[in-house]
C-alpha cells in the first residue's frame, strides 16, 4: 500500500480549524478506497509560536519539512503581529525556500452556488489563475532609509528574472494546452511598467511561439478585472505576476461565490521539494473560534494535493463529494448564506464519501 507523509501547519486564525477538518476528510477518502495511507504530522507554527519563541517556525523547520511528500497549510496572519512578519516568517519562507514557483488557483462556480454576477452559470466561470510565486513584486528586495525623518524612503523592488518568467509562462501554457478550451491570457501592466513587464511580454513572444495550438490573448491587469466581471466566459487560463495574480485570484474567488471555497496549490513542479496546498481565504480572525469557517477551500486544496501525489482517482472522488454537497444546498456555512457549522460541513462530506461507489 502506498503511504504518504503529510506535514500539516494550521498557522493562524481559522487556518487551524479548517486544516483539522481537512485532515478528517483526507483520512476518510484514504480509508474509503484503501489504496493508500496518509500519515499526518502536525506542526504548531504560526503567530502563537512566534509570540512564545520569537520565530514563526522552528529554526530547523525547513529541514524538517523537506522529508515530507506534501505540506497542508491553513493561513498566516494575526492582528497581534505585523503582517509582513507573519507572512515572511512562514508562508513565503516555505514558498521561496522550496522553489514553489507555480501558484495554481482554480475558480469554478460549483453546483448549487450562485455568483454575485447576474445570469452567470458554471459554464461561464471555470478558470485557472497561474501566479508566479517566488519573485516579482514579492521578491523581498528593497528597504527603508532615514527612518523617522521627513526624508524617510521605503522601496520595494520588483525582481523579474528570465528564468523565473520563462518557467511560469511555460507552465501556464502547458496547463492551457491540457484543457478543453486551450486558451491562455497573459496579464501584465507593460504600458506603465516599461522594464519588468516588457520583459514579461518579450519572453512570452519567445515561449508562446511553440504553442500554436493554444489560443492566446493579452490584457493589462486593470482591464482584466473588467473582463472578469463583464465577460467571464471568455476566460480559461490566466498567467500573471506574483502581485497581479494574487489580486485577480481573490476577485475570481469572490465572483465564484465566496473566498471560503477557493483552493491554492504552491507547486514545485520538478518535485525537488514538497509542494504546499492551502485555502485562499486567510486567517479571518473575525470568525475565529466560532465554528463557522467554511472548510470547502481546504477540502478542494486537499483534492489538489492528492492529485499532485498521483492519487488522481481519490482526488476526483473528493471533488465529486464536494460538488454533491454544494448541489444539495444543505448545511451551507454562513458565507454561503446558511447556518451550517464547520463540523457539519465536514460530517456531511464524509457521509457522501463513505456512500460513494468504488
Amino acid at each position: 500500500m502506498r503511504e504518504y507523509q503529510i506535514a500539516a501547519i494550521g498557522g493562524d486564525g481559522i487556518g487551524t480549524e479548517v486544516v483539522e477538518e481537512g485532515i478528517r476528510v483526507i483520512q476518510a477518502i484514504a480509508n474509503r478506497y484503501n489504496a493508500f495511507k496518509i500519515e499526518v504530522s502536525t506542526f504548531p507554527w504560526g503567530t502563537d509560536y512566534y509570540l512564545k519563541y520569537g520565530e514563526m517556525m522552528a529554526p530547523d523547520g525547513l529541514e524538517v519539512l523537506k522529508k515530507f511528500d506534501a505540506i497542508y497549510f491553513g493561513s498566516a496572519g494575526d492582528p497581534r503581529v505585523p503582517d509582513h512578519i507573519s507572512l515572511w516568517g512562514l508562508r513565503l519562507e516555505i514558498c521561496q525556500s522550496f522553489d514553489q514557483y507555480a501558484n495554481v488557483r482554480p475558480s469554478r462556480l460549483l453546483p448549487g452556488i450562485s455568483s454575485p454576477l447576474q445570469n452567470v452559470t458554471s459554464k461561464d466561470i471555470d478558470w485557472i489563475i497561474v501566479r508566479e510565486n517566488t519573485e516579482g513584486e514579492y521578491a523581498g528586495a528593497g528597504g527603508r532609509v532615514h527612518k523617522g525623518h521627513p526624508e524617510e524612503v521605503g522601496m520595494d523592488v520588483s525582481v523579474f528574472t528570465r528564468t523565473g518568467v520563462k518557467r511560469i509562462q511555460k507552465f501556464a501554457l502547458d496547463l492551457a494546452r491540457s484543457r478543453k478550451a486551450k486558451k491562455l491570457t497573459l496579464v501584465t501592466k507593460s504600458n506603465a511598467q516599461r522594464h519588468g513587464m516588457v520583459l514579461w511580454d518579450d519572453i512570452f513572444d519567445e515561449v508562446s511561439a511553440d504553442y500554436t495550438d493554444v489560443e492566446i490573448d493579452r490584457m493589462l491587469v486593470d482591464a482584466m478585472t473588467t473582463r472578469m466581471v463583464l465577460h467571464p466566459a471568455s476566460i480559461d487560463v490566466v498567467v500573471a505576476t506574483n502581485l497581479h495574480a494574487d489580486i485577480l485570484s481573490d476577485l475570481a474567488a469572490a465572483l465564484s461565490g465566496s473566498m471560503g471555497i477557493a483552493p491554492t496549490a504552491n507547486l514545485n513542479p520538478e518535485e525537488k521539494f514538497p509542494s504546499m496546498f492551502e485555502p485562499i481565504h486567510g486567517s479571518a480572525f473575525d470568525i475565529m473560534g466560532k465554528g463557522i469557517a467554511n472548510p470547502i477551500g481546504a477540502f478542494w486544496s486537499a483534492s489538489m494535493m492528492l492529485d499532485q501525489l498521483g492519487e488522481r482517482r481519490a482526488a476526483k472522488q473528493l471533488m465529486t463529494a464536494i460538488e454533491r454537497f454544494t448541489r444539495e444546498g444543505k448545511s451551507f456555512p454562513f458565507d454561503l448564506g446558511g447556518d451550517g457549522k464547520t463540523r457539519d460541513v465536514t460530517d456531511r462530506i464524509i457521509e457522501i464519501i463513505d456512500g460513494q461507489n468504488h
